[in-house]
């Protein structure tokens, strides 16, 4: 069976999230590679993870907004895949934060292929390897039929919370995508701008860099920021 029917198997009979991370698993098996994840990126900003083959796959991506940089960052906004045959090659000089991050990982071969909706660019497959290395070029057609797919579960979520808003005024419309998007880091900016009376932009900054500093993800630190258990000092 060709890579393209697999995937499709992967994620047939399923919707949304769970057909999301089927596809990223799917990835991981069909592909030579360690881990794959799926970003929803608005407005030039990686706001959300859609699926993801494990947790650590799920880390590598919370590491694109935590730092704001990476591969699925660059490959929307370019509107073209981005990949990166080993980040510890001494001429490979892009995200200075992001490639050190990843080789602590050990992570070598990052890939990205841009998610299109509509005719939007609206995300991103990530793959990640730990062996350097190119992805042939049947594995790499593969990838850009699964980052084809990724397309269908975004769309699953959009179109189910658009129907619920629709048919009952008083549901929760949006609510999975809204979960998905890291709205405790945007609540949690918020509180920062009134704490310690700064622009957005730079709160947003101080959250990203106290969560780097501590290898805490941006979300779990917005958690704590939210909860009063954290509080970042003015300067």
């Amino acid at each position: 069976m060709a890579i393209h029917e697999q995937l499709l198997a992967a994620v047939d009979g399923r919707r949304g999230v769970e057909a999301a991370d089927r596809l990223c698993e799917a990835c991981v098996l069909l592909l030579d590679i360690d881990e794959a994840a799926i970003s929803i990126v608005f407005d030039g900003v990686s706001s959300g993870t859609l699926g993801s083959s494990s947790p650590a796959a799920r880390k590598y991506d919370e590491l694109q907004f935590t730092l704001g940089e990476g591969p699925c960052l660059d490959s929307v906004t370019r509107r073209i895949p981005v990949l990166v045959v080993d980040l510890a090659d001494p001429e490979e000089a892009r995200w200075p934060a992001y490639r050190p991050a990843m080789l602590v990982h050990q992570i070598r071969g990052v890939y990205a292929i841009p998610v299109v909706l509509a005719g939007e660019f609206v995300g991103a497959l990530d793959l990640f390897r730990v062996q350097p290395g190119q992805l042939p070029g049947e594995e790499l057609t593969g990838a850009v039929a699964a980052a084809e797919l990724a397309g269908i579960p975004l769309l699953d979520l959009l179109d189910g919370d658009l129907q619920a808003a629709i048919t009952d005024p008083n549901s929760n419309a949006w609510a999975e995508l809204t979960a998905l998007s890291r709205a405790e880091v945007s609540q949690a900016t918020g509180m920062l701008v009134a704490q310690l009376e700064v622009e957005p932009a730079e709160a947003l900054v101080r959250l990203r860099a106290h969560a780097y500093a501590t290898g805490r993800s941006a979300t779990d630190v917005a958690r704590d920021i939210l909860d009063r258990r954290l509080q970042l000092e003015a300067d």
